[in-house]
């Protein structure tokens, strides 16, 4: 896993109506597995490797592929290979460090998952890292348009029965970050994934291990340092 590039802690200090998690970066760390698959895949099509890897994460796989415009190649056909990939290696695939505890930590109704994986990837890499699936998740069979078009957080938002103006996204990308504030929400950036810093404004947490959700008497949530 790689070194954080930053371990500064900047809370929020907002209280919030509810939670909205991206999964690979956020919660769980896949990128082995996730650049061992897209590695192999874009050496096939005669890409640059190294400079094309970075700009894959946090985004739906059909996208990425459409976005690159290679003659010949149907973005469906080849995104469901990319997946099948997925789906078979699992290998490095494990919580970020505090996740587990912060999202058990939580009331089941005031949070969920908003990724650009499928449904089918999004269990497995949820069981491999040992997290236990929320009452609520929105996939990539449940957007028109991949981040960052906001439309994954909305629809998270609306599962939670709240406005997005009204919820904090936990974020690792850029992608994500940017569908989140275009969403309207608040944004926490987690860096322990991070190779290279993010110059972002927003708050920000290296991980999960030096900070606790807190539920304040009327039901509203924050994010504070333990201890």
């Amino acid at each position: 896993m790689p070194v954080p590039a930053a371990a500064e802690i900047i809370l929020p200090e907002k209280t919030y109506a509810g939670f909205l998690f991206d999964m690979d970066g956020t919660i769980l760390n896949s990128i082995a597995s996730a650049e061992r698959v897209w590695g192999r895949w874009a050496e096939t099509q005669g890409l640059d490797v190294e400079k094309f890897l970075p700009f894959m994460h946090g985004k739906r796989g059909i996208d990425t592929i459409t976005s690159l415009n290679l003659p010949g190649v149907d973005p469906k056909i080849e995104a469901e290979k990319i997946l099948r990939g997925e789906i078979e290696d699992l290998e490095g695939v494990v919580p970020i460090p505090g996740a587990v505890e912060f999202l058990s930590a939580l009331p089941p109704e005031r949070w969920a998952i908003v990724t650009s994986s499928p449904i089918e990837l999004a269990k497995v890499r949820l069981a491999a890292a040992g997290i236990p699936l929320p009452r609520f998740m929105v996939t990539a069979e449940d957007v028109t348009v991949g981040k960052p078009n906001p439309q994954g957080y909305i629809l998270g938002s609306e599962r939670l029965g709240v406005s997005p103006h009204e919820v904090l996204v936990f974020e690792d990308v850029l992608a994500g970050i940017q569908a989140g504030e275009n969403a309207g929400a608040d944004v926490m950036v987690i860096t322990t994934t991070h190779s290279h810093p993010i110059e972002t404004g927003h708050s920000k947490i290296p991980g999960y291990l030096d900070v606790m959700p807190h539920i304040d008497e009327d039901g509203r949530l924050s994010v504070r340092l333990k201890g």
